[in-house]
């Protein structure tokens, strides 16, 4: 089996996970929010959602193939990406000055210990234990909830731009994200393989594939940060910027402690 045929075979599978949720997944879901006039960051939410399918995907098919190293490398790469991407897209918008909004503030302290956790807990080595499946959920629960309290009242005093959609139904849009989910779990079927085939044919170290993994999955959440800005830019920016940040805690909450959590389950079921 040519090691050169399975790269190009994992970048192209990669390639397709990355465009459909960037181009069908995380349009729809956006317009979904907006249709049904969600608040800018409950839509933040649902982007940080839909942009972290790629790492649930990548994730669990390499904990079926019993690859812990590879998801657990694939969720800090992913976190700290993510991280990055967003300071970048924020230099690229000019909006350094609005980082000084409150909730912002509480976001990126949340956002960093997502980064520490998983480094401290690799560290001492437990990622692989079972019981940090309800330590993760809990602490999840606490972000979350920290998230909600933080940001009641701010963009009730706020003038949030109403744009027009065509009339299709909600019904319609649930549909899509169905058939897009099929697609990318065939995809994703398709990646374990090719991940089963570099880590045990070609003997390629599961840390190295995590890391390219998390770099590569990571891709979605930098168009939604951009375009959350871009959106908001003619009515209020602080809003595009609150948008962005809560697209990036919940991505990186979610790819720490549900996703990982998920990974750690399955392994131990399989062992």
């Amino acid at each position: 089996m040519n090691l050169f045929f399975e790269i190009v075979k994992l970048i192209v599978e990669l390639l397709i996970i990355i465009l459909v949720s960037k181009n069908l997944l995380v349009p729809i879901i956006r317009k979904l929010g907006e249709k049904l006039k969600l608040k800018p960051h409950t839509i933040g939410n649902i982007a940080g959602i839909a942009t972290s399918i790629p790492e649930f995907l990548t994730v669990t098919f390499s904990a079926v193939n019993g690859m812990l190293d590879t998801g657990i490398f694939n969720i800090l790469s992913s976190n700290i990406s993510n991280t990055i991407q967003y300071t970048i897209s924020i230099l690229l918008n000019k909006n350094v000055n609005l980082l000084k909004n409150r909730v912002i503030k509480i976001n990126m302290i949340l956002v960093l210990l997502t980064i520490i956790i998983p480094i401290i807990v690799w560290k001492l080595q437990i990622m692989d234990n079972i019981i940090i499946v309800p330590i993760f959920i809990i602490l999840f629960y606490i972000f979350n909830k920290i998230n909600i309290i933080s940001h009641k009242g701010i963009e009730n005093e706020k003038e949030v731009e109403e744009r027009q959609f065509k009339n299709k139904k909600i019904y319609v849009y649930a549909i899509y994200i169905l058939l897009i989910g099929i697609i990318l779990y065939l995809v994703g079927n398709l990646l374990s393989s090719t991940l089963r085939n570099l880590c045990y044919i070609f003997n390629i170290s599961e840390v190295v594939i995590g890391v390219a993994l998390g770099v590569a999955t990571s891709t979605p959440e930098f168009i939604t940060f951009i375009e959350s800005q871009r959106f908001h830019k003619n009515a209020n920016k602080e809003l595009g910027i609150i948008e962005a940040s809560n697209n990036l805690l919940v991505s990186n909450t979610l790819n720490l402690f549900i996703i990982q959590s998920l990974s750690i389950v399955i392994i131990y079921f399989l062992e």
